[in-house]
């Protein structure tokens, strides 16, 4: 007997309402399926190509346009933007918060990238700041973090934490006491710095379903410079045996609390360091190198995708 012909039972028995029946057949005989993901795929790839296009038009059209309209356009769609969240958003709790809409957040985010494109626009044109204009970088990723947290929105935390990135290399390029021409000791600090500052607000109780996002962006930037010193040839052992310590535990903790992309983070970046050592030791023809290429490459997908599916199974 099918699923089907059991609900059908069910609801002549009285054990379900035909409300209950009309819900649940559909998705029995996989009428139904969602959407969801595809949905949030195009309003952000939206969102992207509008900002794109807006920064199109002022860099072709600046002259023509003048300074005055470009900044009056950009504060009128920014304050919008806010408007829009502000009097649409739920009031602030420490916990997860639902979005109104599925829009919601993308209108926040939309605004936050019109904000960064304006300040960028006012600092190219006029110089306000002159060898200090790297405060916008800051002011603006501070106010990112407080839009995030008041709206619960992951993707200006990720938008925020890349923000002060890039403030964080902007300062540290600046002084004379660098670590040679490399940054890579820098990135892995700023890894180290955010981890903690999630672990400590997720300790404290606050936004704690943040914390994934901070360790998302951390792993990623930590990783890619220590494979970067790998790479380079510089110090190759000592990045390679910290790549693949951060793998071990990156494939561990994902293991642990069933987060698939941190397995693959791992898994991955190690595979790559990997690879770059014995394909630079070994000094052996392409035919060797093709050959380690496709079999390695063909076992480390074929383990990721067998990973997957325990995962999804699992969940």
């Amino acid at each position: 007997m099918s699923t089907l012909s059991r609900l059908e039972r069910w609801k002549e028995n009285g054990l379900i309402t035909t409300a209950q029946f009309e819900a649940i057949s559909p998705l029995v005989s996989k009428d139904l399926f969602s959407v969801f993901i595809e949905l949030n795929a195009l309003l952000f790839l939206g969102v992207l190509s509008f900002v794109a296009g807006v920064g199109w038009t002022i860099q072709t059209y600046f002259v023509s346009l003048g300074d005055a309209a470009i900044i009056s356009a950009l504060t009128v769609l920014f304050f919008l933007s806010f408007y829009y969240c502000f009097t649409r958003g739920l009031p602030y709790s420490s916990g997860e918060v639902e979005s109104p809409n599925m829009a919601f957040d993308y209108v926040l985010y939309a605004g936050c990238l019109i904000l960064a494109l304006e300040l960028a626009y006012i600092e190219t044109r006029f110089h306000l700041l002159q060898d200090y204009w790297d405060f916008y970088v800051l002011l603006s990723s501070l106010l990112f973090f407080a839009l995030a947290y008041r709206f619960d929105n992951r993707l200006v935390l990720s938008l925020a934490l890349s923000t002060l990135a890039g403030w964080f290399g902007i300062r540290i390029s600046q002084f004379v006491f660098r670590y040679g021409e490399s940054l890579r000791p820098y990135a892995l600090a700023y890894g180290v710095v955010i981890t903690g500052a999630g672990v400590r607000l997720y300790r404290l109780g606050i936004k704690k379903h943040f914390m994934e996002t901070y360790l998302h962006v951390a792993a990623n930037v930590m990783f890619i410079a220590l494979l970067s010193g790998v790479i380079d040839a510089e110090g190759t052992w000592l990045y390679l045996a910290g790549l693949l310590s951060l793998g071990a535990i990156s494939v561990v903790e994902g293991v642990r609390f069933r987060r698939f992309a941190f397995v693959a983070y791992g898994t991955v970046y190690s595979y790559i360091g990997i690879s770059a050592e014995v394909l630079r030791e070994s000094r052996m023809e392409s035919t060797f190198a093709l050959t380690y290429l496709i079999f390695s490459g063909s076992l480390v997908i074929l383990s990721m995708i067998l990973l997957a599916r325990v995962f999804g199974r699992d969940e």
